[in-house]
Order: structure tokens, then sequence, then C-alpha cells
């Protein structure tokens, strides 16, 4: 039974991911703890990139980890199943092999539908692109 849904998942997951030109982060794990939601390597120029989340899209906070280059993390966007979204002006320097600080979603564990987030990779020495990973926290208050 988990096995069909998987693959449920991931066939929906993989046509919406083609009609949006996007890879969704397909979720699948609801142990608590943190996850890892998606990545993405990031211009020099300003970038926004938006992940959509499908799947065991329930988390309570979210944070960056950088690695290869420093980033500036800018403006974040969190778009909820209900309908409504969480804006979050970051304009932070995040350094290479360092993590953002952790970002708590407004009223605790909620579905997300989607991360918006503005961003550009620093200067450095090696000319190098910054990797981001999105890292999700579940606590799993609806389990009892």
């Amino acid at each position: 039974m988990k096995k069909t849904v998987l693959i449920v998942l991931i066939a929906i997951a993989g046509s919406y991911g083609k009609v949006n030109a996007q890879v969704p982060a397909v979720m699948v794990s609801d142990k608590t703890g943190w996850h890892k939601i998606a990545d993405r390597t990031v211009d020099f120029t300003k970038d926004r990139d938006e992940v959509v989340v499908v799947g065991a899209d329930r988390f309570s906070a979210i944070k960056f980890k950088v690695t290869v280059a420093p980033i500036d993390l800018q403006d974040l966007e969190i778009y909820y199943e209900s309908g409504d979204k969480q804006e979050i002006q970051v304009r932070t320097p995040v350094l290479s092999g360092k993590e953002s600080r952790i970002i708590e979603l407004n009223g605790g564990e909620r579905s997300v539908k989607k991360i918006v987030f503005v961003y550009k990779t620093l200067p450095n020495r090696k000319d190098k692109k910054a990797e981001v990973e999105i890292w999700g926290l579940k606590i799993n208050t609806d389990k009892k």
C-alpha cells in the first residue's frame, strides 16, 4: 500500500513539474525532526526560486544550509495549503558551511504548498556558485 501511494505521488509530482517547468519536492517521511526539502544552485545575480512541496508537507519551521560559497538571502514567502501566505524579510548573508536562522512558520506545524525565496551568491575568491539546501522541521503535533 505504501509503495503504491509513493508511486502515485511521484507520478503526480512528475507531471506537475513538467507543466510548471520545475521539479517539486516530494516529501515521503512524517518522522519528527529535520528533513531536507530541496536544494538549489544560486547564481551571482538576484534569483527567485520556487519549491513546490508535495506529499508529507507539514512543517513548523524551515532553515537554509549553504555550501561552496556565501549567499545573500533576501526575502522569503511561504504559501500554505489553506490559501494564506507568510512573507519574511530575511536580508541576511549566510556563509558557506553555515545555516540561516530557524524561521518559525505562523500557526505552528502547517501544510506548506510552496516556498519562494529571493537570494544571490555573494562574490567570492573562487568565483563559485553557492549550493543551498532547504530543510523543514516536523514536530508532528497532530500525531498522538
